[in-house]
């Protein structure tokens, strides 16, 4: 059940990861803000060292992890994209960033609940993207 559990959470923080470094990578072009900027590339370096981590663990495993749903994926950049183009200002970029975190942070503490068998390393992993993802988030809301 440990391994099990363990192997689930990965894949979901995999996931999660990956979906935000495309949200990331997808709008920091857009910003016209240079502490934004800094700070949504600040996010990524932490994501990535994040990611780097998670595959660690996954290796462990022998898993290859879990890429976004494509269709979560496509309606995520189809709505960027729309929203961006009525409105590309970097208050918006912001309102977009932290919805996507929020719901970052939400299904996060949804497996690391319903995973609770997983080990202690992969849990704190996952506390830690929660937590960098509030982080993020709060850091967005100067911007609005």
């Amino acid at each position: 059940m440990i391994e099990q559990d363990t192997v689930k959470l990965l894949r979901e923080c995999h996931s999660g990861i990956e979906m935000g470094l495309s949200a990331i990578n997808e709008v920091i072009g857009r910003v016209s803000d240079e502490q934004m900027r800094k700070r949504l590339s600040q996010s990524l370096d932490e994501n990535k060292g994040l990611k780097t981590d998670i595959r660690e663990l996954l290796d462990i495993y022998h898993d290859s992890g879990k890429e976004p749903p494509t269709m979560v994926k496509g309606m995520s950049k189809l709505k960027t994209g729309f929203e961006l183009a009525v409105d590309g200002s970097d208050g918006k970029i912001a309102e977009l960033m932290i919805d996507g975190c929020n719901m970052g942070v939400k299904s996060l503490s949804r497996y690391l609940n319903q995973y609770k068998a997983a080990d202690e390393r992969s849990k704190d992993l996952a506390k830690r993207l929660i937590s960098a993802e509030e982080r993020l988030s709060c850091d967005m809301r100067g911007f609005l």
